[in-house]
């Protein structure tokens, strides 16, 4: 299974998410993230994001951010997007209905329709960071229960 998690920048939620997948699924697991704007191309994830994942026992320092490319779509299985412009722009890209059904939002397994999306904490403070992270733990827990059911 190869998923990637997308965000607007790859530098806060996407990275988070990816590397709380990674702790949750099996090693022969694909777990990635891109954003779908290239500013921060090579940067690795907001310090705030990394302290965060560092308190819950999570490296995430060494990721780098980039941007999503149609390569993407051919190679990953499933495409999480944190918000609904992030899903929309993604969408977008896609070159047909097939690739169009990889593509949800995070929270949609976790059955959060209510509150779908993720709210970017980079404006934000740590509490803001921590709260995401819980959400992006929740989101985590609730797509790989998913992806294992439907295994």
């Amino acid at each position: 299974m190869k998923i990637l998690m997308v965000c607007l920048g790859n530098i806060c939620r996407s990275p988070l998410a990816e590397g709380i997948m990674k702790s949750k699924v099996p090693e022969n697991f694909l777990v990635d993230s891109a954003g779908t704007i290239s500013m921060h191309e090579g940067e690795h994830p907001d310090k705030r994001a990394v302290k965060t994942a560092s308190g819950h026992g999570i490296d995430i320092s060494r990721q780098r951010s980039r941007p999503i490319t149609k390569a993407d779509f051919e190679n990953f299985d499933k495409i999480y997007c944190m918000d609904i412009d992030v899903y929309e722009e993604v969408v977008s890209q896609a070159k047909n209905e097939a690739e169009r059904r990889k593509v949800s939002l995070f929270l949609e397994p976790a059955g959060d329709y209510k509150n779908a999306e993720v709210p970017d904490p980079y404006w934000g403070d740590m509490k803001d960071f921590e709260e995401v992270f819980q959400l992006l733990d929740k989101g985590c827990d609730a797509i790989r229960k998913q992806i294992l059911q439907s295994s």
